[in-house]
C-alpha cells in the first residue's frame, strides 16, 4: 500500500476518534456549529459541487479511508462519524463538502424513525452512500 493511503487511514482513525469523542460529550447543537453552514436541502450553489478531478480523487479516497478505519475501530463508527471525520479531512485540505442529514420511516417494530448521514464533495460519493431512496433530507451543512 502506498504512503499516501496508509496516512490518509492514520488520520481516518485520529478524526473517527474525535468526532466520536465530540459526538459522546457535547451536545449535537454544538458540534453542528463546527459542521459549517446550515442550508436547507438541496439549495442551490452546492459546495459539493466544486472541485476538479484532483479534488474528486481525492475525495474519493478519503472515503475509502473512513470507511475502512470505520470497520476496525474498537468503537461504532457509524454513518454520523463517518461523515463528520470526511469532512474535516476534506476541510483541512481545502475542499468543500456537503453534509447532508436525513431521516426515513423505520422498520417496525425496532424503529419510528431512522436517521442517516451521508457526505459528498466535488461532485463525487464520499460517505453514507448509496443512500436509500425511502430516506428524505432535512438538512444540510455546507
Amino acid at each position: 500500500m502506498e504512503q499516501r493511503r496508509r496516512a490518509l487511514l492514520v488520520e481516518a482513525l485520529m478524526w473517527l476518534a474525535a468526532a466520536r469523542l465530540a459526538l459522546l460529550v457535547f451536545p449535537f447543537r454544538r458540534v453542528a456549529r463546527k459542521l459549517g453552514e446550515a442550508t436547507a436541502p438541496h439549495a442551490d450553489g452546492a459546495a459539493a459541487d466544486v472541485g476538479g478531478q484532483e479534488d474528486a480523487v481525492l475525495a474519493r479516497d478519503i472515503g475509502w479511508a473512513v470507511g475502512r478505519m470505520a470497520a476496525h475501530v474498537p468503537f461504532r463508527a457509524v454513518c454520523l462519524q463517518q461523515a463528520i471525520a470526511a469532512r474535516m479531512m476534506l476541510r483541512r485540505r481545502g475542499i468543500g463538502s456537503a453534509l447532508h442529514f436525513g431521516v426515513a420511516k423505520g422498520e417496525p417494530p425496532a424503529k419510528a424513525l431512522e436517521a442517516h448521514a451521508w457526505l459528498d464533495a466535488a461532485g463525487t460519493p464520499v460517505t453514507g452512500y448509496p443512500v436509500a431512496p425511502r430516506f428524505v433530507e432535512l438538512a444540510c451543512f455546507r
